[in-house]
């Protein structure tokens, strides 16, 4: 690394305070204050200059970016779990580090992920919209009729640290956990989960009532639950997701849904974001899907928890070590 008192760090958009603060206290720290995007040439710009670049989620540091990067860049410090952003592979050949954030989100997003597993089979978004509309006349026997969720069953796919926070609320709602996963959790897991493992994703999703996709997005996972894998699925079904959106063909999902040949979704991410599928908003109005503007992990203990993290590989780096939260090509 330079030999500087302080390594130039650019941040490409608004942090906490909190973690912001910090940060200009250790760093030579460029900072985002109007939290506005960069574009691809300011990212190149950022990789020009920078010792250490710290994107997000919306920023794509792809083969292009890094290949204009300048020799002082030598840690992408990822404010994010998820590294699909990131061309982990070109980085590393570049010799730049690459790290992420992971474990720090993992309640916020089981939470939000429980939300819409609760929100949609019970149709809290057609309720409200009653409401708000002043169309409610009143209780009644037969009216506004969901789904319990107690005793259904409860299909993750990806039993990660999220898909298992998943689980272990789902089981206090009474509900049966099954998984499918890339490998097998330990026998200690799946009996505290007392969770069911199928190796086969397609012969799991043929007997579920909600699915929860909770795996990350890589060239091995796009579109895995495809227009044919969403057609196994029950008429009764439900599909929520709080991962990422490139996980779901969401034309077939909309196209589905709105056929009546799946009962409904709940989705926190999108194919396109911010791009929302007309046809999903669509459905949105009649309280079958109900969509978040990629909240799962909204949190103000989470994001600070995100950035003492990036502090942390930053300052681990700096000081010469290898980062607590290095990402490799194989990991991915």
């Amino acid at each position: 690394m330079p030999n500087r008192k302080k390594l130039l760090v650019v941040v490409t958009r608004k942090l906490p305070d909190r973690v912001e603060t910090r940060m200009r206290e250790l760093f030579d720290a460029r900072l985002n204050i109007d939290d506005t995007p960069m574009s691809q040439a300011d990212l190149v710009e950022a990789a020009k200059m920078a010792d250490v670049l710290v994107p997000t989620v919306t920023d794509r540091i792809d083969a292009a970016v890094l290949g204009q990067s300048g020799e002082r860049l030598k840690l992408i410090a990822n404010f994010g779990n998820g590294v699909d952003n990131i061309d982990v592979t070109t980085a590393l050949q570049r010799g730049i580090t690459v790290t992420n954030t992971p474990g720090v989100l993992t309640e916020d997003t089981a939470d939000m992920t429980m939300a819409l597993i609760l929100a949609v089979p019970r149709r809290l978004a057609e309720g409200l919209e009653v409401l708000e509309h002043g169309e409610w006349k009143g209780w009644s026997p037969t009216w506004m009729l969901g789904h319990r969720i107690s005793g259904k069953r409860l299909g993750i796919v990806g039993m990660g640290r999220i898909g298992q926070a998943v689980a272990r609320r789902a089981r206090a709602f009474g509900m049966s956990i099954h998984y499918h996963n890339r490998r097998r959790v330990s026998p200690a897991v799946e009996e505290e989960l007392e969770a069911t493992y199928w190796e086969s994703l397609d012969q799991m999703l043929a007997r579920m009532d909600i699915v929860s996709v909770n795996c990350p997005h890589t060239p091995a996972t796009y579109h895995l639950l495809s227009a044919r894998r969403l057609k196994l699925l029950r008429p009764e079904a439900f599909v929520v997701n709080t991962a990422r959106g490139e996980v779901i063909d969401e034309n077939a999902l909309a196209r589905m849904i709105d056929a009546g040949e799946l009962a409904g979704a709940g989705l926190d991410v999108f194919e396109h974001e911010p791009a929302v599928s007309p046809k999903l908003i669509k459905l949105s109005r009649t309280g079958k899907v109900v969509l978040l503007p990629h909240m799962g992990s909204a949190t103000i203990e989470g994001r600070v928890d995100m950035g003492e993290k990036v502090i942390i590989n930053i300052k681990t780096f700096m000081d010469g070590h290898r980062p607590p939260d290095r990402v490799l090509p194989s990991m991915l």
